[in-house]
């Protein structure tokens, strides 16, 4: 790990690029309604959990969001940086977990008998990203305070 590496920065990039792509998942899934098609897939989930579901999906799409906000606010406290140390490694460990459930979530988007290859595409897409992250994670984690990258104005 290069102490001139500036991994907060990669990481608020990749973590922009990873809910842009989650998002371009999910609107690629609705696509099919805007031409008088189903976007609908065979669900075993009974309709009274949905609302949970939904919560799901909504915390799911915040984390990514609280981490791009938490490293950005780790980076420009200059006069706390000891402080925000155990936040590098809970969000490796949380980017860890997002992997998991990106080559789950691949998974389940091959063997449905009704995928699409752009959501399979997508999905990889993802999940390369989602690595990346992991990857630069890694290196702020183990990055000593001391050398981080302040960035001047």
């Amino acid at each position: 790990m290069s102490p001139l590496i500036d991994y907060s920065l990669r990481l608020r990039h990749l973590w922009i690029a990873y809910l842009l792509a989650m998002l371009f998942h999910v609107q690629l899934g609705l696509m099919p309604l805007f031409h008088g098609q189903s976007a609908q897939i065979e669900s075993a989930i009974d309709p009274s959990r949905l609302s949970l579901v939904f919560w799901g999906m909504l915390l799911y799409f915040l984390i990514p969001l609280a981490c791009l906000l938490l490293i950005t606010y780790a980076v420009g406290d200059a006069e706390h940086r000891r402080r925000w140390r155990p936040w590098r490694r809970i969000h490796f460990w949380s980017s860890i977990v997002y992997t998991i459930t990106n080559v789950a979530h691949l998974i389940a988007d091959i063997v449905i008998p009704d995928s699409r290859a752009d959501q399979v595409f997508l999905m990889t897409i993802l999940l390369l990203i989602g690595l990346l992250i992991n990857r630069e994670a890694w290196g702020w984690m183990l990055q000593p305070i001391a050398t981080t990258v302040i960035p001047t104005p």
